[in-house]
């Protein structure tokens, strides 16, 4: 069966006798009250579909109902007729599902006839269902980021990783340190032999509200994340005392990993992190805040007077359990913020104790997960060994766009499994989701970032909405090409080659 070629697969689709449901025609939509704040959305997207939105009167509907009964929040079931379709939902993000799954038929249809006659339930597998793009490395305007949700909602993932800081680049405004933006935003352009100027970018808090409503509206929760104790160049630059020597620092124009970091010894540390954490807390409602933790180095540290003075304090005898001590004060501070710390799965080396509200994000392989979750720390995999990492290139090919020492192609991404082989049931029902990542220290632009995500991005999407057992990779990719027309309608720009 092709499933109407829908990316991702509905769970159950069965084509029923009779007419489908025409376009070009008059319909009228109505909702419960429960999904009055998704109705605008609705009656947008069902213009676009080229349908007149009427009032009353109209011979067509499209009915969204709720219905408790429909057992997954995420879940809904939908009946087309000739001249009716009816949705039920228990939640708003069930109804958005649906609509999704019509605003696909209409993506791809050929005919007069927009949705086949049919009747569909489906429901995700998993509750965390991500995508992360770092636009620390480079900048990317609010304009492509919506562009880029509208793709991620037709996929039915949920959610938004927005890495907003790192050595190359501080996008957050932080009322109670300007410099963070001011030059901390701002880097040579390493692609001249000559320093031509800068660039770089911030987001300021009119930005930030406008993802997060744009996010919401399409049942995406944006999750921030502010990189530390490494990756902290941007904000050396701006702040050198926070540093273990003082400087001088620079916002880095080079990608790797660096020996500056925060020093844990400043009597100022967590003044500044505090800071940092009202403005977060002031623009991102979400539950969940990422705090890093990932490659830091421990060599400032072993040297910095201030530091070995602070391990004395603590009674510990390696720099580099300093580390866990600073992600267990950042996640109760975030605690008391009523927020749902996320670290990458650095956070659990050297770590004896950690709160257990962390949440771990396994990307070194899948032992960072396996070992999250047998130590109770619910977990989001992403293992750049696994087809989660999008900024490898698609296919071996030299020539072809990504990092050049690895490779994840289509069906890498597609068999993606989140729950590790051999993992007990009780160890996995700590793993939340999954989630593919958008490095970008090679991506200086939207069109190389779309061809890079797409369409790898579907296969994930399906990898985390299907039950393990129903995933069938050639039926994804005979599903595949007509999928491709919708992202091209939709202006996407994406990788048309082998698949594995």
């Amino acid at each position: 069966m092709n499933y109407c070629n829908l990316i991702p697969r509905p769970l159950q689709m069965d084509m029923t006798s009779g007419n489908g449901f025409k376009g070009s025609r008059s319909i009228t939509v109505t909702g419960s009250a429960a999904f009055s704040g998704l109705m605008p959305l609705v009656m947008q997207e069902m213009e676009q579909m080229g349908f007149t939105v009427c009032p009353s009167g109209a011979d067509s509907t499209i009915e969204f109902t709720l219905d408790t009964s429909v057992s997954q929040s995420e879940g809904y079931t939908m009946t087309v007729t000739a001249d009716k379709i009816s949705i039920r939902a228990a939640e708003k993000a069930g109804a958005f599902y649906a609509l999704q799954t019509l605003k696909q038929f209409a993506l791809s249809t050929q005919s007069d006839i927009i949705f086949p006659a049919c009747s569909i339930t489906d429901y995700p597998r998993f509750p965390w269902r991500g995508l992360m793009l770092d636009c620390s490395r480079n900048f990317f305007p609010v304009s492509f980021i919506c562009k880029i949700l509208d793709a991620a909602a037709l996929h039915k993932l949920n959610i938004f990783h927005w890495h907003l800081s790192d050595d190359q680049g501080w996008r957050l405004p932080v009322d109670k340190y300007p410099l963070l933006t001011e030059i901390g935003g701002w880097r040579f352009d390493n692609r001249s032999s000559a320093y031509f100027g800068k660039i770089g970018g911030v987001y300021t808090k009119d930005d930030i509200h406008t993802v997060v409503k744009y996010a919401a509206e399409r049942c995406i929760t944006v999750v921030p994340e502010i990189d530390m104790p490494g990756h902290m160049s941007s904000l050396l630059a701006a702040y050198p005392g926070f540093g273990c020597t003082g400087g001088p620092y620079r916002v880095e124009d080079r990608f790797g990993i660096f020996d500056d970091v925060l020093c844990m010894g400043n009597p100022e540390l967590f003044t500044l992190i505090e800071g940092i954490f009202d403005a977060v807390t002031s623009l991102f409602p979400a539950r969940y805040v990422h705090i890093g933790g990932d490659e830091c180095p421990r060599v400032r540290w072993e040297k910095c007077p201030k530091c070995r003075k602070k391990m004395e304090e603590l009674g510990i005898d390696s720099a580099g359990k300093l580390q866990p001590w600073f992600v267990s004060k950042l996640a109760t501070m975030l605690e008391h913020r009523g927020k749902i710390p996320i670290g990458w799965d650095e956070v659990l080396d050297d770590a004896e104790h950690l709160p257990g509200s962390l949440i771990v994000q396994s990307w070194r392989g899948i032992e960072g997960g396996q070992k999250g979750a047998a130590s109770g720390h619910k977990v989001i995999m992403s293992p750049s060994t696994n087809g989660c990492y999008l900024d490898y290139r698609t296919y071996a090919d030299p020539m072809e766009m990504g990092r050049q020492y690895a490779t994840a192609t289509v069906k890498d991404s597609y068999d993606f499994s989140v729950i590790p082989a051999g993992m007990s049931a009780e160890d996995a029902a700590f793993i939340i989701g999954g989630q593919g990542n958008l490095w970008t220290e090679e991506i200086y632009y939207g069109k190389i970032a779309e061809y890079l995500l797409f369409p790898r991005l579907s296969a994930l999407a399906e990898a985390l909405w299907l039950p393990q057992d129903k995933k069938d990779f050639a039926s994804f990719a005979a599903r595949l090409p007509e999928h491709k027309q919708r992202l091209r309608k939709m202006g996407l720009l994406f990788y048309d080659g082998a698949l594995e």
